[in-house]
């Protein structure tokens, strides 16, 4: 009994982690409004930022402000797109 509780908890963990796309496909427009490629230089193409997105539902971006190296973390939620920020 005691391992199939576990066994079911463990999966249910691990279900938890993973990403979900998201419920209705982010758009390039979306992607611009956030001001990422206004402000930040980055490597990735917009478009291969749309589908990382459309398909796991985050991306993770490595970007540069002047001379600040950062991450960009961006989340495709049901409200729309959340941009979190981090210092290398």
């Amino acid at each position: 009994m005691r391992k199939g509780v576990f066994s079911l908890l463990c999966f249910l963990m691990l279900f938890a982690g993973c990403s979900l796309p998201p419920e209705r496909p982010v758009t390039k427009d979306e992607l611009y409004k956030t001001g990422i490629y206004s402000y930040y230089t980055i490597k990735e193409s917009p478009e291969s930022v749309l589908a990382a997105l459309n398909q796991e539902g985050e991306v993770v971006l490595e970007g540069q402000f002047k001379d600040r190296l950062i991450y960009i973390k961006i989340l495709a939620t049901s409200q729309g797109l959340q941009v979190h920020f981090s210092d290398r």
